[in-house]
This record gives C-alpha cells, structure tokens and sequence, in this order.
C-alpha cells in the first residue's frame, strides 16, 4: 500500500474506550502464550544502541537510523530499528542454553518509513530469539516454529472474542498454514510485483508462510530487501494473512533461522557488506563464538490492528502523521490515538 485509503462503509468493531481495554488484553493474552509455546523468558531491552557495535538492524539498507550523541558517555548512538542482532548477543551475554529463548518489547523509530494504512515511523514488536542445536537448521524445524505462533495468535483471538463479542463478525485466524518460498511465486506470477503476487496466493491461501527472503531470484531480483547478517536468506521468511479490512496480504511476523559463520561469510559478500566484518558482533559471529538460534519480531500494533479489525495502524497507536493521512481518515470518521 502507498497511502492511506479507508474502505468505503468502513466501521470500527469497537469503540476507542473498548478499543483500549481490547489492546491491553491482546498483548497480555498473546506474550503468555507466546512465552509457553516457544519457552521464552522476558528481558529487558535498549532503545538505542552504540553506533560502532554493528548491532542496530539495517533492514533494507538504505533506512537512516536516528543518531545522536551521549556527551557524558563520549559515544554516538542510534535509536534501534529492531532487536535482531542484540537479541543474540543477549543469549551469548545471559548464557541460554539450547531450547532456551528469550521475548522483549521493542520500540523502534524507522524515520524513513513512509505512512499508510499499515506503516508509521513507530514500530513497536515482541522481539524473539531462542537458542537452537545444528541439527534444528532445518527448513521443518522452521515451519513447526511458525505453527507454534500461528497457534498463539488464534488463542488470543478466541480469548478476545469472548471478552469483545462484537470481533466474531471478523474472519477466524486459521491455523492450517500454507508454505510458499518466493520463487514460487515468481514462476508463478513473473509479470506481477512481489506486493501483488503476496495479494494473489494469500487471499485464497488466508494464513501463509512466505519463505526465501533476501536473496536474489532467477529474475535476478530479491523478493524484498533483508539484511544479510541476521536471517540465512534460505531459511527465513514473513507470516502473511489476509486482511479482510483492506483486502490485502498482512505481515504481522519477520523471522528465521540466524545466519551460522558459513552463511553469514556468504552473504556479507554478495551484498557487497565485507566492510561489516571488522565490527564487533559480526567478527565474534564469524569465529563462531556465538549461539545458533532463530528468531523474529512480532508486530504489536499490526496483530492489534488486526485482530480487532482496524482500517489503519493508528487506530491502536500514537504517531505523527503527513497531512493526507489526517485529512483521509478525519473524512472517513476514523479516530487516531
């Protein structure tokens, strides 16, 4: 999507008082489970990050993390874009053990994110990671990990429909999970973008798993855009489920398998990143002094915005907005935080 657009005739299931109560249950309801299914512990986490560890998530690349200086520490630091480096130095740092993971919120500040129905600078997301043995880098052991938080998120919306029964008239989240990889979809749709090809086999496939993301296909092209030294690009991939509101494809969920040595040697080198290397986190993930482990982040706000049926990403959370997207939804009647 490139701009907010309300559907016509849209409603809100709740009002903004039950709106509220319903987002506290949801995240209480979906962290307990989450927590059970894939044995995690919480922990606290940073906002911002020293700029010379390598340790801020680069995302496509190309976004500009927001940096500022510290004077009394003499360091330059940046507001995360996400968790997924820090969160397996943390497992080194607090020494889990195989089988052992840990959950903690983030927030994060993507400055050049542009707004629309499903996106704002604001990110906010149950980051995960959990320690794994080499035997489970396996493509199974990744599928039987996303049923686990596909199974979590029914549960909580089972639990809100009987506090908030006015979120039955929404579709059931269904927990049979189609497995996909990008290229598929490429042989199958090489004339459409990869936004429309999402649209085309989630809307008749409602809870997918897209997989292989970062990588180039045989069009030469990647997919989407990953950075090349958290996910293995062969072992990653998006939870996708259909938006009945906006009639799209909906990630709530970036996640994989973590690069090994081998794999993340790899990668560096295709994406042209080998001057990442001689930083601190990636010399120790090279000499294989830190755990293997999956991972991913689990959006707050968009399993918020869509459990509860919302039109538009701030109808469960406080941002700034452009003036067009203010202007589209005081027309529409929808309510911001």
């Amino acid at each position: 999507m490139e701009k907010t657009v309300i559907p016509q005739g849209y409603a809100p299931c709740l009002n903004l008082y039950d709106t509220q109560k319903a987002i506290g249950l949801l995240k209480r309801l979906f962290e307990d489970s989450l927590c059970g299914a894939l044995h995690l512990r919480r922990v606290s986490a940073p906002l911002f990050v020293e700029a010379s560890t390598g340790l801020n998530d680069d995302l496509n690349g190309v976004e500009r993390p927001v940096s500022f200086d510290i004077p009394a520490a003499a360091r330059d630091a940046q507001v995360v874009h996400s968790l997924a480096k820090w969160k397996r130095m943390a497992l080194h740092r607090y020494q889990f053990s195989v089988g052992e993971g840990l959950y903690t919120d983030m927030n994060a500040i993507r400055r050049d994110e542009l707004p629309d129905n499903i996106h704002s600078v604001y990110v906010d997301q149950w980051d995960w990671e959990k320690v794994i043995a080499p035997r489970d880098r396996t493509v199974d052991f990744l599928k039987d990990t996303v049923r686990a938080i596909v199974t979590c998120v029914r549960q909580t919306q089972d639990t809100l429909r009987s506090v908030f029964p006015q979120l039955t008239a929404l579709p059931s989240v269904e927990t049979e999970v189609s497995f996909v990889t990008t290229q598929d979809l490429e042989d199958l749709w090489p004339d459409l973008s990869p936004k429309e090809r999402e649209d085309a086999w989630v809307k008749d496939h409602p809870t997918t798993f897209l997989m292989g993301i970062g990588g180039a296909l045989k069009s030469g092209k990647p997919h989407d855009g990953r950075a090349p030294d958290y996910d293995d690009w062969n072992l990653n991939g998006d939870i996708l489920l259909w938006n009945g509101v906006l009639g799209h494809a909906f990630e709530i969920s970036s996640m994989g398998i973590r690069v090994s040595p081998e794999s993340l040697d790899a990668q560096l080198t295709i994406a042209g990143c080998d001057d990442r290397r001689a930083l601190p986190f990636h010399k120790m993930l090279l000499e294989g002094k830190l755990p293997l482990t999956i991972g991913g982040g689990i959006g707050q706000s968009r399993l918020s915005m869509f459990l509860l049926g919302k039109a538009h990403i701030g109808e469960v959370q406080a941002s700034v907005w452009d003036q067009e997207t203010l202007d589209a939804c005081r027309a529409a009647g929808v309510i911001l935080l």
